[in-house]
């Protein structure tokens, strides 16, 4: 089982940035795709960008061309997900998403992370 660490919020104010960070421990094969969502109280986790394999992303409609997500290709266990010119209503807990086959039977797994809190101040 991979076990997800996230990591990089905190309070901004408006037209701010964050780069968040996901530090994946554990074994797994081969992943299918990587994923930030978040969750504000009161409100379904929503997906905010993914990245699958030959770093194929998509994203949120309202965070495109503010939010990047990306890889560490040196080191297959990170994922980041660099956040711009952030608005208050980014304000959430941002969740790290793995999709992933399990060493041995290949079986696919899903991994979240315990999330991280990100508050833009207007």
């Amino acid at each position: 089982q991979v076990q997800l660490a996230e990591s990089g919020g905190g309070l901004v104010q408006t037209g701010g940035s964050l780069r968040l960070s996901c530090a994946a421990s554990g074994s797994f094969s081969t992943i299918n795709h990587i994923g930030w969502y978040r969750q504000t109280p009161g409100k379904q986790r929503e997906l905010v960008a993914t990245i699958a394999s030959g770093d194929n992303t998509n994203y949120q409609d309202s965070v495109k061309g503010r939010f990047t997500i990306s890889r560490d290709n040196t080191e297959n266990t990170k994922v980041y997900l660099q956040m711009n010119s952030l608005k208050p209503e980014d304000t959430a807990v941002y969740y790290c998403n793995w999709n992933y086959k399990s060493t041995g039977f290949g079986r696919d797994v899903v991994s979240w992370g315990q999330g991280t809190q990100v508050t833009v101040s207007s």
